[in-house]
This record gives structure tokens, sequence and C-alpha cells, in this order.
């Protein structure tokens, strides 16, 4: 079975206060539209996840033939952003990469800022 300390962790979660929930939930959803819709403004158009962490991106069409992980590469040399390369999900993940929303917002204003720079080149 599993392990009883973890059992009785997700019984005081489950039944204690909420509030916590919905602060964390406002948090992760100012991140996701501050990079979704900075990417948009600079022309990568990008869907907003409705529930998680994690933003899921189709590299955009001037840097596809470089594949996930020289992509990835590249953002972090180029812009300092570092993204999961989508081909480590599986083979479908290839002309993806994933960016998750744990920076502030600054920060992901600041990688947005980057990654402007980038793609003007």
């Amino acid at each position: 079975g599993v392990f009883q300390p973890i059992q009785i962790a997700s019984i005081i979660a489950l039944n204690g206060p909420r509030d916590c929930v919905e602060q964390i939930r406002e948090t992760y959803k100012i991140r996701r539209d501050v990079l979704c819709e900075g990417l948009t403004k600079i022309g990568w158009n990008v869907e907003k996840p409705k529930g998680t962490m994690f933003v899921w991106a189709k590299i955009p069409e001037q840097f596809r033939n470089l594949g996930s992980i020289e992509f990835s590469k590249l953002l972090l040399k180029e812009a300092k952003v570092a993204v999961s390369p989508g081909i480590g999900f599986g083979e479908y993940g290839e002309g993806f990469v994933r960016f998750s929303l744990v920076e502030n917002e600054h920060r992901i204003r600041q990688a947005v800022r980057g990654i402007k720079k980038l793609m003007g080149k």
C-alpha cells in the first residue's frame, strides 16, 4: 500500500484550509498569462494551458529546422532562457519546447525580452 505518512499528510491537506490553494493557483495563472501574452506579442503564438505549471510551445517557424534540442540550446545561449526540449517527452514532442512557470513575473518578462531579441535576428 501507500506509505502511511503520505496517507496522513494527504488527509490533512484535503481536509485543511483551502485559501492557500487559491493563492497558488492565482500565482501560476498570472505567470502563465505574462509568459503566453508576452510571447504572443513578439510573434510566438503560444496557447495558454488550462491547468498546469508548464507551457507547451510549438517552436516558431523560423527555428523549426533546428529541432527541439538545438533550439533549446539556442534559447539558453542567446536569450538566457532555459526550456525543456520537447523530444525529452517522447518522439511526438519533437518540434516543441516546455516552459516551466517557476520564476516570478519580473523574470518571465525578462525572458520574453531575451526571446524577442533572438527572434529579431
